[in-house]
């Protein structure tokens, strides 16, 4: 029998990657994310680049160095020696998500700055997670009983008062915003699967904001890939795929929201919109 060696399709091998929540690998996923514009980009090329920076890094460290000091390698050599850094002057940018494109220019936004870190942090030796803190992406790490808090994007060690202040700018009580359970409750561990639907959901304002919708469409197609169950983004993509006149699709995408999301408030208005296509809710 013969081999069958065609290439997946970036979804196809974006779906072999998040299958299961068990060892999801979220560098080379989030890596992969960049081949909706870049078909042919060798992700197995971007996460070598990530080794050997994880190489040099681990080469400064002693075997016998604490957490404490590890980590302090960690910043020094991601955000100092290297130059990693928020892209405040082009921020809406997409290329700013492409994990190959912030290597290249050591900018990003505060979650691809962080998926980086992460890995780094990692390779260390250091407990680090991810941190879906409201607005603004953050990254901890374990040190002894107790935490360090980072801003990806600034490089910043941010304390609990930086942190409630934080809070305060999303939450209307700021009696509620300033309780230390509120905070534990945000700094939580975000699961690589939330951190890649965080990261396809900024593409996804780039994207409608622009009204680029075939680029949108793709990265619809990566989410509901990703999350099954949230059907608002079937909801999206069918609205998407409408303005690409692209109807048979748009209908069924539509369909499924509304069998689906029985407590959507927006359902007369999606029943109206899949009528106009030709479609029934029924």
């Amino acid at each position: 029998m013969p081999l069958d060696l065609t290439l997946p399709t970036p979804l196809a091998y974006f779906a072999a990657l998040v299958q299961q929540d068990d060892g999801l690998p979220l560098l080379e996923a989030a890596a992969s994310l960049a081949q909706d514009d870049t078909p042919d980009l060798d992700v197995q090329q971007v996460l070598e680049q990530v080794d050997q920076l994880a190489d040099r890094l681990n080469q400064r460290i002693s075997p016998s160095a604490d957490p404490v000091e590890r980590l302090r390698a960690v910043n020094q050599f991601f955000f100092a020696d290297l130059g990693f850094a928020g892209n405040v002057n082009d921020y809406y940018n997409a290329r700013n998500s492409y994990l190959d494109g912030v290597l290249h220019t050591r900018r990003g936004i505060p979650i691809s700055l962080a998926v980086l870190w992460l890995e780094l942090g990692q390779s260390a030796g250091l407990k680090v997670d991810g941190v879906g803190f409201p607005g603004h992406f953050l990254v901890q790490a374990k040190i002894e009983d107790g935490r360090v808090v980072i801003d990806p994007f600034t490089g910043q060690s941010l304390g609990r008062p930086e942190l409630h202040e934080r809070l305060e700018q999303f939450q209307l009580d700021r009696e509620l915003a300033q309780s230390d359970a509120t905070l534990a409750q945000f700094l939580q561990p975000t699961p690589p699967r939330q951190i890649l639907a965080r990261m396809l959901r900024n593409l996804q304002d780039i994207h409608r904001t622009r009204r680029d919708w075939p680029r949108l469409v793709r990265v619809q197609d990566r989410l509901v890939t990703l999350l099954p169950e949230a059907w608002a983004e079937y909801r999206d993509r069918g609205l998407a795929l409408a303005q690409l006149g692209d109807i048979e699709r748009a209908r069924a995408d539509l369909s499924v929201y509304l069998r689906e999301a029985a407590e959507a408030t927006d359902r007369d208005a999606m029943a109206e919109r899949l009528s106009a296509l030709g479609g029934s809710a029924d």
